[in-house]
């Protein structure tokens, strides 16, 4: 059952999308404010995100790019917006389609269903095993080995190397590695990032105080690189 999450404050989009999704077997999680939105997506993973732009709390384009920080989902923004420029920025945020209101149900549900189909392929296509020239991660059965010995991660180290891995090469903000690893009343943790990194670091780089492949951007979060 693909998992849909539905950013709105209109309390009758909102109930039209739930029904409409709800009966063609979607999970629905629905959220009427930005802040809503980010809880809700840390904690359910969606597979596929409907996101209004005009939210009471905070403009969609803050709540799109604080998911990009670390989710790979497909975004569909859904907004009464129609100037080119307001597209143009959601999609350099990060959006995959732009849909206008009002709209036409069945063509809303094309476009999720093709956002959710290239999701798939691109996730069919993805490589599950890292290679790094220090350490393997096996994404698959979440297995890391160094050197040809299996290295024994926390459930935490874990979960904070996959976050990292499967999104090579791209910065992950410190507050949603803090939500996806912890919860989301640990986001402001930043101290916990600081000595996992450094436990991740001991046990994996060549040279811990010199990494190559768990790198700091100062101030704003962590990237790996193979």
């Amino acid at each position: 059952m693909t998992r849909v999450l539905v950013i709105d404050d209109e309390p009758q989009i909102l109930r039209a999308l739930r029904i409409n999704l709800s009966v063609r077997g979607y999970e629905v999680t629905t959220a009427a404010n930005g802040a809503a939105a980010l809880r809700a997506a840390a904690e359910r993973h969606p597979e596929v995100i409907v996101l209004d732009l005009g939210l009471p709390d905070m403009d969609g384009i803050e709540v799109l790019a604080g998911l990009r920080g670390w989710s790979t989902a497909p975004v569909i923004v859904l907004s009464a917006r129609t100037d080119s420029a307001d597209k143009v920025a959601a999609l350099d945020a990060g959006a995959d389609d732009y849909v206008t209101k009002p709209f036409g149900m069945d063509e809303f549900l094309a476009r999720l269903r093709a956002a959710v189909r290239r999701n798939t392929a691109a996730a069919d296509a993805a490589e599950p095993v890292v290679v790094t020239d220090s350490f393997t991660v096996d994404l698959a059965v979440k297995k890391v080995t160094k050197g040809g010995e299996e290295v024994h991660l926390t459930p935490t180290e874990w979960g904070m190397l996959e976050m990292l891995v499967r999104n090579k090469g791209k910065l992950v903000g410190q507050k949603e590695l803090l939500r996806e690893v912890w919860g989301p009343a640990y986001a402001t943790e930043t101290h916990y990032l600081r000595v996992y990194l450094a436990q991740l670091r001991r046990k994996l780089e060549d040279d811990p105080s010199h990494p190559r492949h768990l790198i700091t951007e100062a101030g704003m979060g962590y990237r790996f690189q193979e």
